[in-house]
């Protein structure tokens, strides 16, 4: 074999580990977070876990003191109206088949029932497409993605009866998207728009369709397959914007041949500028990393500055996004951390923390290996993303 050869296929090593790891950090960082999701107030984080918030995974708690989850809609996206009467109710009837009753009660945790290491529905949903995109990886690269096909799968797979995740809860694009589709709309049409679809759920699936494609396909292309893909849940201008950052932000860290701190740095701060008020670099100048590695306390007491002080801990992009990459910037070099300090600010912490993981592993090329070991299920999750690493990556 030839020095160029040898060359080649050892970076294809470097980045098959890299993409592997990704994903396995995708699904640790929102098990990790499910327990505390949407908990507005740290405080309430703190008082549920005393000991020390939470670090390892851990069942969702039996209430969840801020949950508004019977305010939200179940026959549409958005909030309730309970002055119109729906045809048909979205939750209960056709998806979430057996979990109405718990959209009517205050407190409820919005996953309620799921056990430790266990993931929302969300990260279900982007482990279907690590399943489905791989049993198209021998095609041709151009046309292994196709929008009705994943949106007729994804149909099949929410409206199953009886279902096939144990999640309580689903997001209000998933419920728009229902409610658009149970009045014959075709599926590439059916995605909703409401307050908000420009939200961190909607990038929870885009990593594995685009790191199966970044290995195939220019930037360009790829960016435009997972616009497509994005469009048709979640439509919304704003958020594409988002989407092309994310999409070229996995493309360097993938495929960089050094360890240079200032170009990754470089590159997260770019990304993160796409939003209004994105200037991260800004924030990173007032921060030290003289504490020690384990003293998450510290570390969390100075990010409350920014995630949940300058940006809010809600799902809206124009925030999370740049949380994300704050985040990511700030504590990269140890990967565990990041996912702790991000599960204990609470808030839109699960879906942040699924993205928020992709980029951790993409950097460390490795999971954090304690918590992929507990995830709930370890054997399935593992055995899929091989599969789909020996689908895109040799």
């Amino acid at each position: 074999m030839d020095a160029d050869n040898s060359s080649y296929l050892s970076h294809q090593n470097v980045k098959a580990n890299r993409a592997r790891s990704a994903l396995q950090m995708l699904f640790i960082g929102d098990a990790l977070s499910m327990p505390v999701h949407w908990y507005y107030r740290p405080a309430d984080i703190w008082r549920a876990f005393p000991t020390a918030g939470v670090r390892e995974l851990v069942a969702a708690p039996a209430s969840h003191p801020s949950s508004i989850m019977s305010l939200h809609s179940t026959s549409g996206g958005g909030r309730s109206n309970r002055q119109l009467m729906p045809a048909q109710q979205i939750v209960g009837e056709v998806i979430l088949k057996g979990k109405a009753e718990y959209w009517n009660k205050s407190n409820v945790h919005y996953h309620h029932g799921l056990g430790a290491g266990e993931n929302t529905l969300n990260t279900w949903c982007a482990h279907l497409l690590i399943k489905w995109i791989t049993e198209r990886a021998s095609g041709d690269p151009e046309t292994i993605y196709d929008v009705n096909e994943w949106l007729n799968h994804y149909v099949e797979f929410m409206t199953a009866d009886p279902p096939r995740h144990p999640d309580t809860y689903a997001e209000s694009y998933h419920r728009g998207f229902f409610a658009n589709y149970v009045t014959g709309i075709p599926v590439n049409r059916c995605g909703a728009s409401t307050h908000d679809t420009p939200s961190m759920g909607a990038l929870v699936t885009v990593a594995p369709l685009a790191l199966a494609l970044l290995n195939k396909l220019p930037l360009d292309v790829v960016q435009a397959v997972c616009r497509q893909h994005v469009w048709s849940t979640h439509p919304d201008e704003m958020l594409l914007k988002v989407v092309d950052a994310y999409v070229k932000l996995m493309s360097l860290l993938l495929s960089r041949k050094e360890e240079n701190k200032e170009s990754v740095l470089r590159w997260i701060c770019d990304a993160a500028s796409v939003v209004k008020g994105g200037n991260i670099s800004a924030l990173l100048l007032h921060k030290t990393n003289s504490a020690p590695a384990e003293d998450i306390m510290r570390y969390l007491s100075e990010d409350m500055s920014v995630v949940g002080g300058r940006y809010s801990l809600a799902c809206y992009i124009t925030d999370s996004w740049p949380s994300v990459c704050y985040l990511a910037a700030r504590h990269y070099s140890d990967p565990k951390r990041a996912l702790l300090i991000n599960t204990n600010l609470g808030g839109e912490n699960a879906h942040r923390g699924s993205v928020l993981g992709t980029l951790l592993g993409l950097l460390s090329g490795q999971p954090v290996i304690d918590f992929y070991n507990g995830l709930a299920r370890h054997k399935e999750i593992d055995a899929d993303i091989n599969h789909w690493v020996c689908g895109f990556y040799n």
